[in-house]
C-alpha cells in the first residue's frame, strides 16, 4: 500500500474494512477497531459476518456468493443504514457503502462505515421531545389553536374540539375567524395584514379577554393569548384559549347577590315599618268585629279585610326573613314528628281539604326544628297549589350514604326546566299572588343546616323536591 494511501487507512476516523471474495478480513483500521472494539489482530482472516447481528450474520455468506454468482448487487456501489456488532455483543446504527476491486485477479471489497450512534441518539431525543410535546398539546386543558400568516387553522387540540363543538378536520386548512363573532371576524384578516406589514401588536406577546363562537353559534368569554414562531421562514401563530365561562358567570352571580342584598336590605327596612301598623290595625278590626253581631253584612267585609292583612303579613315576614335571617339553634329534631305536625297544620286548613299527604319513614337529626317547619310546610304548600288543592304528595324520609333525605313528591303537571333553573332565585314566581321568597328562603335555611335542596321532574309526572341533611355525628 502506497504510504498516503496508509496513511488515510489509518488516519480515517470511519472504519475501513477489506473483505475477500470469501468474506475473509483482509485490512482493518484503527478507526474499525474503534467502532467494534476489535483489534485487527483479533479480526484478520475471519468471516466479516462476526461484526454484524443477526439475520444479516447468516444471510451474509449466501448474499456475497449470490453477488460473485449473478452479479446482482444489493449494496455494492451504493450505501444504506445497517446494523454493527461490537466485540460485548451490543449493537449500534451505521452508514455502511461498499465498494469492489480486483487485488491480483481476485475480487475483493472494501466497506467505509460511519457510525451513526449520536445521529440516532438525536433523532430518538427529537422524537421524545416532540411526543411530549404533542402529548402537551392534546391533553392541555385549554384549547390550543396555530395558525399559519394567512389565518388558515394548522392545528387545533381536542380541547379546543370541546370548547367550540368543531371536529379537528372540520377546521384544518379554514381561516381562523369561523371561530368568532361579528364583528372581530370580519376585521381579523386586516389585522393580521397590518401586523405583517409594520409589525404593530395588539395581542401578539400578550393575553387579553375576546369572545369565541362556537360551531352551534352560541357565544362564550375566552381569555386568549399568542405567541408568533418562526418555522423554515414561514411564520405561524399559537393561541391558547382559557374558557371564562364559569368566571363570568360566577361574577355575574356575585354582582347579582349584591344587588340582591341590597334590595333585601331596603325591604327589610320596609318589612319592618309595615309591619307594627298592620298588627295595630288588624288587632283594631278585631276589636270591631268581635263586637259586630254576627248577621251583620259589614262583619263579612272586615273578615275579609283581615284575611288580606294575613296574608300581606306574611309576605312581610318573607321578606324579613330572608334579608335578617335569625341564627339557627341546634337541637334534637325527629323530622317524623316534624312533618306529622306540619302535614296536620295543611290539613286543618279548610282549602285544603281535598289534599291527601302520605307520610313514610322517620330518621332523627340536629336542627332548628321552627325554621325546618317553615321550609317543609312550604314545599308542602307549592306542592298542594300545583295540584289545585286537589290529588296526593308521598312525603318519604330515609337515610341515604350516613345522610338523611326528605322527599316530596306531588301529581301535579310538573315544573318545566327553564322555571326549575330559576327557582331558588329571589323574588322568582310564577303565582299570580307571593314574593317569590319561599324557595330562596328553603334553600338558605337548608344549606345552613349543611344539607341540600333540588328539584326534579321524575318521569312519571309532577314534580319532586329532595331535601338532603346530615345526621348527628
Amino acid at each position: 500500500m502506497e504510504p498516503i494511501l496508509q496513511s488515510i487507512f489509518e488516519s480515517a476516523v470511519d472504519g475501513i474494512i477489506v473483505i475477500d471474495g470469501k468474506g475473509l478480513i483482509k485490512a482493518f483500521n484503527p478507526g474499525a477497531e474503534r467502532l467494534f472494539g476489535y483489534t485487527a489482530g483479533e479480526v484478520l482472516g475471519q468471516n466479516v459476518k462476526v461484526l454484524m447481528p443477526g439475520p444479516d450474520r447468516d444471510q451474509h455468506d449466501r448474499y456475497l456468493a449470490n453477488y460473485l454468482e449473478t452479479g446482482i448487487p444489493r449494496i455494492i456501489g451504493t450505501g444504506r443504514e445497517v446494523q454493527g456488532r461490537r466485540k460485548d455483543g451490543s449493537t449500534f446504527p451505521l452508514h455502511l457503502s461498499v465498494g469492489r476491486m480486483d487485488i491480483d485477479g481476485e475480487p475483493a471489497f472494501t466497506g467505509i462505515l460511519h457510525d451513526l450512534s449520536r445521529r440516532v441518539e438525536i433523532e430518538e431525543a427529537l422524537r421524545k421531545s416532540e411526543e411530549r410535546v404533542r402529548s402537551i398539546v392534546e391533553s392541555a386543558v385549554d384549547g390550543i389553536i396555530v395558525i399559519d400568516e394567512r389565518g388558515l387553522i394548522q392545528a387545533f387540540n381536542p380541547s379546543a374540539e370541546r370548547l367550540f363543538g368543531y371536529g379537528l378536520n372540520e377546521v384544518l386548512g379554514r381561516n381562523v375567524n369561523m371561530l368568532m363573532p361579528s364583528p372581530d371576524r370580519e376585521r381579523h384578516d386586516g389585522y393580521i395584514h397590518q401586523y405583517l406589514t409594520t409589525g404593530e401588536q395588539k395581542i401578539i406577546g400578550i393575553g387579553r379577554e375576546v369572545t369565541g363562537r362556537r360551531k352551534d353559534g352560541t357565544t362564550f368569554p375566552v381569555h386568549l393569548s399568542v405567541g408568533e414562531m418562526v418555522n423554515e421562514g414561514r411564520r405561524s401563530f399559537t393561541g391558547i384559549l382559557h374558557d371564562l365561562s364559569d368566571r363570568v358567570a360566577l361574577e355575574n352571580r356575585l354582582a347579582e347577590q349584591k344587588s340582591l342584598a341590597k334590595l333585601g336590605e331596603m325591604a327589610a327596612v320596609v318589612a319592618h315599618e309595615v309591619k307594627n301598623p298592620i298588627a295595630g290595625i288588624r288587632g283594631a278590626l278585631q276589636v270591631i268585629t268581635s263586637r259586630m253581631p254576627a248577621e251583620q253584612r259589614d262583619r263579612g267585609v272586615l273578615i275579609d279585610i283581615i284575611a288580606r292583612l294575613d296574608a300581606l303579613n306574611r309576605i312581610v315576614q318573607d321578606m324579613l326573613m330572608f334579608a335578617r335571617p335569625r341564627a339557627l339553634r341546634q337541637e334534637p329534631v325527629s323530622l317524623a314528628a316534624l312533618l306529622g305536625d306540619t302535614v296536620a297544620l295543611i290539613e286543618r286548613d279548610p282549602t285544603m281539604s281535598h289534599v291527601q299527604i302520605a307520610l313514610s319513614g322517620a330518621a332523627d337529626i340536629s336542627g332548628d326544628r321552627e325554621m325546618l317547619q317553615v321550609v317543609f310546610q312550604n314545599i308542602l304548600m307549592n306542592a298542594a297549589q300545583a295540584m289545585e288543592n286537589k290529588g296526593r304528595i308521598e312525603v318519604s324520609i330515609g337515610t341515604v350514604n350516613g345522610r338523611c333525605s326528605v322527599a316530596i313528591a306531588d301529581q301535579g303537571p310538573g315544573m318545566p326546566e327553564d322555571v326549575r333553573a330559576k327557582a331558588f332565585d329571589a323574588f322568582f314566581t310564577t303565582k299570580h299572588r307571593g314574593t317569590g321568597l319561599g324557595l330562596p328562603i328553603a334553600r338558605r335555611v337548608i344549606e345552613a343546616h349543611g344539607g341540600t335542596i333540588q328539584i326534579d321532574a321524575p318521569p312519571s309526572g309532577g314534580t319532586m323536591v329532595t331535601i338532603v341533611l346530615p345526621l348527628p355525628r
